[in-house]
Parts: C-alpha cells; sequence; structure tokens
C-alpha cells in the first residue's frame, strides 16, 4: 500500500484501518436486550506478522448490551456472524467462521458455558432461524456437496440461465438445501432439496413449517418471477401465490393463515418501487402501502456497512406491521396497518436507519447521519460509541436543490475546513435507482477532508422521491438524468463560492461509471474522470451479466436479442461515443465483479488507449462489485488512493486557509 503518512485531522486511505463496523442488531424475545455484530479490520495472522506484505482482514464478533454500554459476547481468531436468540432468550445461535472452513452453527447460553458446535458441514452455514417454540434451528447449506472441477481441470458444462453470480462466482450445480437441527437431541435433518435457490425465508407462527421464496425454474428466476412456497415440517412444499414477479421479504401474521410480502407486483419493471402487501389465505393480495410513494427498505448509499443489514417487516400486532422506507436521502421506520394506513413510526429526515430488528416490545437498529457513524440503538438509546473512533473530525455537508420538470432537485456538498478555493467532484450514485443522502461515507469524507469538494445529489431515476421521478428514466439512459446531474452541479458551483469551476472532475461506480462514461462522451468540461466498475456497452452487458439476461427489459423496456432493439441500446451505449472523449480517465474494476462485468472496464480502457486519452486501469483481483464498500480492506485502501493520486495529478490541491 503506498497511503502518505497521516497528519492530524486529515485522514488518508488508512483511516479506514481505525473504523469497526457494526451490523445485524437483533433485538432479544423480551426487547431489553440487543446482540450485534462488530467487524474490526485487524492483521490476519497477529502471531505471524509480516511487515513487507501487511494483510489485514476483518475480524468479526457477537457483542452484547442490556441498554448500557455494549460488551463483546464472543471472541476468537474466526468470524463470528448471525447472532439469532433462543424463543425464550436462554441462548445465542451464531455462525463462527475459524480456519477458513466456512461458517458453522455454535450454540451458546447466555447465562454461561462454552459455544457448542452443532454443524459440522463442509459448506457454511447461512440464514439462521430458530422456531418460534425454540424446538429447532433451521438453516440454508450446501451441505457436504464438492465441485473440484476448476481444481481437477475439468471442463464446466453449462445448461442453467444463470451459471455465476456476484458474490458467490460460479454457482453450485444444485441449490443450497433446507436444514432442520433439533436442538435438544442434535439430530440433524436435510428438510428440503430445492429445485431453485430459496432467497428468503420466514418460520410460520405455530413452528409446523416455514415460508419461502424461489422460483418455478430456473429461467423464471433469471427474470425475478418468483413465489412464495409453503413447507411442512413433513411433507413437500405447496405454492402460496401466481405473483410472477420479484419478492425480497416474506412475512407469517399472527393468525399463521395470511402472509405479508415485500415486492414488486407482476408486470412492473426494474423502475418500479418495492411495496408491501398482505396476501390472504386465497392468494389474492392487498397492498398495504398504496398511500406511501415510497420504496420500502433502504436504498441510501453508504460505505460503511460490512455485515448483514435486516430489514423484514415485523408485525408489532394482528393489525400493524413495521418497516424501513427511503423517503429523500433518509431512511425511517414506519408502521402500515392492515387497513393500509401508513404512519412514521421513527423518522429523521436528516437521518439513515440501515437495518432493524424488532418485537411488540422493543426495536434494535442501526442509526447514522452524513457526519455520525453509525451506532447500535436499543429502544432509543446508543448502546455504542462508535462515532468516537473516527481517526478525524467529519464534517457536515450543505444541501444544494436545483430545477427540474417535476419540481425541486436536492444534492449536497461537503467541503474542507477553511475558506480557500477547493476542486469540485461530481461524485454520482449507482443504482440507478439507489439514493445518496444522509448515510456516514468514509470516501466522501477522506475526499473532503483532502482538499476537495465533493457535490453528490440524487437526479432523476433516483429512489426517495415519488415514483414518477423513477420513472422519469424508463428508456432513456443518458438524457434527463444527464440534464439534473450537470444542473445540480451548475448549481453547486454558482452557489458555493469555495468550488473552483476550473479545477473539476467527474466519479461514480455500476450506473454511476455508466453515467461518468456518457458525461466525458458528451462533454469535456471536467479535467478528470474516475469510472468505477462500470458499463459502456449495454449490449455486450446483456449477455456477460448476472442479471443481463432481464435487466434491460426491465429497465429500459429493450430487448437485446431483440434486433429492433439493438440500435436503441446502442445509442445509449457511452462505447458508440468514446471517440469524443477528451477526459483523463482513471478506470477502476474488480476481476470477480458479474454484475458489471470486466470486459465493459476492458472494452472502454481499449478505446481510450487508442484514442490517445491519458488512461490508468486499476483491475482488482479476488474481488466483485463490493469492492468499495466491503472488499478486502488493504484493496478498499489501495482503491482509495489510487482515487486521490488521479485527482491530485490532474487538478492539484491548493492549501486550504486555516
Amino acid at each position: 500500500m503506498t497511503a502518505s503518512a497521516s497528519t492530524p485531522n486529515r485522514p488518508t486511505p488508512n483511516s479506514l484501518l481505525a473504523l469497526a463496523f457494526p451490523a445485524d442488531p437483533q433485538i432479544s424475545p423480551d426487547g431489553q436486550r440487543v446482540a450485534f455484530v462488530l467487524s474490526r479490520i485487524e492483521e490476519e495472522d497477529p502471531l505471524k506478522p509480516d511487515a513487507a506484505f501487511a494483510r489485514p482482514r476483518y475480524k468479526s464478533h457477537i457483542w452484547l448490551s442490556d441498554g448500557g454500554s455494549a460488551r463483546a459476547f464472543t471472541a476468537g481468531e474466526g468470524r463470528d456472524t448471525s447472532p439469532r436468540w433462543s424463543p425464550d432468550g436462554t441462548h445465542l445461535a451464531f455462525v463462527r467462521d475459524a480456519g477458513g472452513a466456512g461458517g458453522q452453527l455454535y450454540v451458546l447460553p447466555l447465562a454461561g458455558g462454552e459455544a457448542r458446535r452443532v454443524t459440522t458441514l463442509k459448506h457454511a452455514v447461512q440464514n439462521v432461524q430458530w422456531s418460534p417454540d425454540g424446538r429447532f434451528l433451521s438453516f440454508l447449506s450446501l451441505g457436504d456437496d464438492e465441485d473440484r472441477r476448476d481444481e481437477r481441470g475439468e471442463p464446466r458444462v453449462i445448461t442453467a440461465p444463470r451459471y455465476r453470480f456476484n458474490g458467490e462466482d460460479w454457482l453450485p450445480v444444485r441449490p443450497a438445501r433446507m436444514w432442520r437441527l433439533d436442538v435438544a437431541s442434535g439430530a440433524l435433518t436435510e428438510w428440503h432439496a430445492p429445485a431453485v435457490a430459496i432467497s428468503a425465508y420466514a418460520w410460520r407462527p405455530d413452528s409446523q413449517g416455514v415460508l419461502f421464496v424461489s422460483a418455478q425454474d430456473d429461467l423464471r428466476a433469471a427474470y425475478w418471477q418468483q413465489e412464495v412456497w409453503d413447507l411442512p415440517l413433513d411433507g413437500a412444499p405447496a405454492q402460496r401465490t401466481r405473483w410472477n414477479s420479484a419478492i425480497t421479504a416474506v412475512v407469517p401474521h399472527p393468525d399463521g393463515e395470511r402472509f405479508a410480502l415485500v415486492g414488486r407486483p407482476d408486470g412492473q419493471g426494474n423502475t418500479e418501487h418495492t411495496h408491501l402487501y398482505l396476501v390472504g389465505a386465497d392468494g389474492d393480495a392487498t397492498r398495504l402501502d398504496a398511500g406511501h410513494d415510497h420504496p420500502v427498505g433502504n436504498a441510501v448509499g453508504g460505505d460503511c456497512h460490512v455485515g448483514a443489514m435486516p430489514e423484514r417487516p415485523v408485525w408489532l400486532d394482528d393489525t400493524t406491521l413495521l418497516f424501513s422506507s427511503t423517503v429523500r436521502g433518509s431512511c425511517g421506520l414506519f408502521r402500515a396497518t392492515v387497513d393500509g394506513t401508513v404512519t412514521p413510526h421513527d423518522h429523521r429526515p436528516d437521518g439513515v436507519i440501515a437495518a432493524f430488528t424488532a418485537v411488540p416490545g422493543g426495536v434494535a437498529l442501526l442509526r447514522e447521519r452524513a457526519d455520525v457513524f453509525p451506532e447500535v440503538e436499543l429502544n432509543g438509546v446508543a448502546v455504542t460509541d462508535l462515532n468516537a473512533r473516527l481517526p478525524f473530525p467529519a464534517r457536515a455537508p450543505q444541501r444544494v436543490t436545483f430545477p427540474t420538470p417535476l419540481g425541486e432537485g436536492e444534492g449536497w456538498v461537503l467541503l474542507p475546513e477553511g475558506d480557500g478555493a477547493v476542486p469540485a467532484l461530481l461524485n454520482i450514485h449507482g443504482g440507478p435507482h439507489t439514493d445518496y443522502g444522509h448515510a456516514f461515507t468514509h470516501e466522501f469524507q477522506l475526499l473532503a477532508a483532502q482538499g476537495y469538494g465533493v457535490c453528490y445529489s440524487n437526479p432523476r431515476g433516483s429512489v426517495g422521491y415519488g415514483q414518477a421521478w423513477v420513472d422519469a428514466i424508463h428508456g432513456c439512459w443518458g438524457s434527463v438524468d444527464a440534464d439534473d446531474l450537470l444542473a445540480f452541479f451548475d448549481a453547486c458551483l454558482d452557489r458555493v463560492p469555495r468550488l473552483d469551476r476550473e479545477r473539476t472532475a467527474v466519479m461514480g461506480g455500476s450506473y454511476g461509471g455508466f453515467m461518468t462514461n456518457w458525461l466525458t462522451a458528451h462533454t469535456t468540461r471536467f479535467h478528470a474522470a474516475i469510472t468505477d466498475r462500470s458499463i459502456c456497452n449495454l449490449l455486450s452487458f446483456a449477455g456477460t451479466s448476472d442479471i443481463g439476461l432481464r435487466f434491460w427489459h426491465d429497465e429500459l423496456g429493450l430487448n437485446a436479442w431483440r434486433r429492433a432493439d439493438t440500435p436503441a441500446l446502442w445509442d445509449m451505449s457511452p462505447l458508440q461515443y468514446v471517440e469524443n472523449v477528451r477526459t483523463p480517465t482513471l478506470i477502476v474494476h474488480s476481476a470477480l465483479d458479474h454484475r458489471c462485468p470486466v470486459e465493459q472496464a476492458e472494452q472502454w480502457y481499449a478505446a481510450l488507449v487508442q484514442l490517445g486519452v491519458p488512461t490508468r486501469f486499476v483491475r482488482f483481483p479476488g474481488e466483485n462489485h463490493e469492492l468499495s464498500r466491503s472488499g478486502r480492506p488493504d484493496r478498499r485502501i489501495r482503491r482509495l488512493q489510487e482515487t486521490l493520486d488521479w485527482l491530485d495529478r490532474w487538478l492539484g490541491t491548493a492549501p486550504t486557509a486555516s
């Protein structure tokens, strides 16, 4: 790593090493305690340090609080994750990954004693849940399956529509099975072997089975055409819906007959908000959030979320569901009743609740602000003080608005200390249907502390501003969204005198990388560009991305395998206009990114090299689409240093006045 030396109150990329990341807050059954995961960055093997090749890694342990300051509950060199309370609150199940063997299930008594390992499978245990009566622990796992084809040099024979997936690389020959552990006897049963992967599940309140989300076949799965199934303790699963669309969560109703689900209705594309529905015993669905023009779940981007971020809705009683929702640049908790009334429960317009779990008597959550690091709260009281660990003072952004035909748009500018002129960076979020706003972003704080003005906004296509705002870019990437981004940037330059319009850069990741490529191919106003995990060719993306089979149809109403549609897809491809690029460009991509495959970066790099545009291509091994948010710490640090070096080379930073 080549990070420069630290100076007081001026962070470098190495400041990432000082942070501790909370995740997976789990409320106890009585609502009075919280268990959560805290991940720190430490040397991979502290007994064998190698000064010439430092390899920091995340080390995760379970922490507990009963309302006071949290304390460590597990220790050791492995990674402890997925804390799950037994229904009577006397035991905690968790997953421990020690020695690289894959996470195995352990049970630890709260009153004291040693953790007891209860699985010895060759593959990791995931999505652990207790049955409501405490009799069973269920989970998903590949069990003892082995796939040694690569090791043996054997070919892979591919017949499934999807065969690679971001974060997993090669998909297994058969998907993870549902397992059931009898806690008292220790008997482990392979409960259900689905033909198609299970993406979510939840126990029925009578403990006689689970509801799970899957698809009828692999092709429907590739098109996100999912259904809810009822799996009894004994017997075959029965399909409960004719949904034929994306479902992200299922929540059984206390009556045992009905259930809530989070998803999109059949026939709606990728621009449609995720909604909250109540499904009756007859399969009929009623939307519960019809008067709430915002998506269910948190879509506000940040880079300090390492680990699970639970946000499945929770029944508080027979008539009321608690759920999270993104509203403008914030995310809060709301209540939805079975009659369709939505009211705020815990929503702060200047903050983000990134994760939560709840019972009728309590709520555990992660809360953050743009200038406050994520903290764990139990019933409204912070039980961590992680913000105090920041190795630099966090800065608060100022809001900047811009006009659009749909009303006022908004964004923010994060400035360094002082009053001197600073280079202006236009940073573009991914998605495109995500959101910038009030989440803590280490990268933005780092850029500002290094002397840059960071400008970030939510152009049309972003979520949190109503369905019409999202729909505005359906079928027309690179149009009104580009207009909004430039209008916002001009507003920043006009209203924030410290921003130097003679030293500007554009940067972004995923869709933000697409838009960086698009803007540099359509304007020469920027003096530098950084395109991260980007898209440049919509046609090749369709055949190489893990979501390529369905994405352009859902997102743009176009099909890459329909000749009549290919001209429109090519017209929206930055590569068609690459000969116009003059902006020095840093390209950052990960070799195992299957969401925006690395071939996109390779095409953009080849074109810029042939055109003589100053270009640097940084290609990370072993990382996927999530490098900037949860990648290996040393690689995250290197990425940040490459960013700073490129900006310094082409923009320079003037000393800020004290």
